[in-house]
């Protein structure tokens, strides 16, 4: 494929393209934080397409009015597929080089960067002046200023419970959450105040492998 138009030129190969691009993506769009609305504006736009390019190709049906409605169907689909992948694929550092093969783009020759596994834990700094609500505030360790996430790093994973026997194993900690900015919140029911809440923090990079558990620290909920 020539990378400097992936997009196949005539109507068939088009239709071709499309079709295997919408059902690749069908199994992925949510993982790789492509839009539903997009990606069923483009399936319209695509079954539109098929339908008035399958009407100009008839011998029977095949009209000048039918060709220019074809030809209007595919510049929609196009123009709103272009769009798509420069918004939502072309740097999204969660399509592979296999994803991109599938969708039938370009594979950059370009070779990025590896997101490293983070060898420390968070730090992080409590807040509990606000009643029912426990804010953990999370950031790298030795920052200045109490923010920020350490190179490669999507976000943290935060793991916790509620529990009267302070937990001694991190599988304990039955509940979590990915955040991807400092900070994160846990709120809490009237009849939950005055209880234990444990926790612990990980470092999670771009490619979702995980660096060390924090220690197991506590908060009263307030």
């Amino acid at each position: 494929m020539n990378n400097s138009d992936y997009i196949p030129q005539p109507d068939g190969k088009f239709l071709q393209w499309t079709n295997n691009f919408i059902n690749y993506l069908s199994g992925l769009y949510t993982q790789l934080g492509f839009p539903r609305e997009v990606y069923e504006q483009l399936t319209t736009l695509h079954g539109d397409f098929a339908q008035k390019l399958e009407i100009a190709e008839e011998p029977a049906t095949r009209t000048k009015l039918s060709v220019q409605a074809k030809n209007d169907a595919r510049a929609a689909l196009e123009k709103d597929l272009r769009q798509a992948i420069r918004e939502y694929l072309t740097n999204n550092h969660l399509v592979t080089d296999e994803d991109r093969d599938g969708l039938g783009l370009p594979i950059h020759k370009i070779t990025r960067t590896p997101s490293p596994v983070a060898t420390d834990s968070p730090d992080t700094d409590v807040d509990t002046s606000v009643i029912g609500r426990i804010t953990i505030n999370f950031f790298e360790k030795g920052s200045r200023h109490k923010k920020g996430k350490p190179a490669g790093q999507h976000g943290a994973e935060v793991a916790w419970i509620i529990s009267d026997t302070p937990p001694t194993r991190w599988d304990e900690l039955l509940h979590s959450n990915i955040d991807t900015n400092s900070p994160f919140t846990l709120s809490f029911e009237h009849d939950q105040r005055g209880k234990t809440v444990y926790f612990a923090l990980r470092w999670e990079n771009t490619r979702g492998e995980k660096g060390p558990w924090s220690e197991i620290a506590s908060a009263i909920i307030p």
